[in-house]
């Protein structure tokens, strides 16, 4: 076994696995409402690229794994108009409109909350500049 130096700094995120029951279900949903884009399907397995991380959705294959994800975050520039977008394609944001979660120094930290087609939370953030 070879031993990992004090050195070893974990930070680019290769792939996020989320759960899915129904895949093409949860296919249609990251292609079609979310506009991700699709790479390709292996088995019961489906892989979207997120500017150079890739997401792949997953059946669960046993107990241990069949559990919600974690919270996937979304970038936008314009929260307003990715929110209206994907509310014209059907999906609902279960905290009602964007909200301010954080006033930085020079910036407002902005989120809003929906689920996928497999009940798993994920959200749009924007960090908008103040004016002024």
């Amino acid at each position: 076994m070879t031993s990992i130096g004090s050195t070893l700094s974990l930070g680019t995120i290769g792939q996020v696995a989320v759960n899915a029951h129904d895949i093409k279900r949860a296919t249609a949903f990251y292609r079609d409402v979310l506009g991700m884009k699709f790479l390709f399907e292996a088995g019961n397995l489906a892989f979207f690229d997120c500017d150079g991380v890739r997401l792949m959705l997953d059946i669960p294959e046993d107990k241990q794994f069949d559990h919600p994800s974690s919270v996937l975050y979304f970038r936008v520039g314009d929260i307003n108009s990715a929110v209206a977008t994907l509310r014209s394609r059907g999906v609902t944001f279960f905290e009602g409109d964007p909200h301010i979660v954080a006033k930085m120094p020079d910036h407002d930290l902005w989120m809003g909350f929906f689920r996928d087609t497999e009940e798993n939370i994920m959200a749009l953030m924007s960090e908008v500049p103040r004016v002024g």
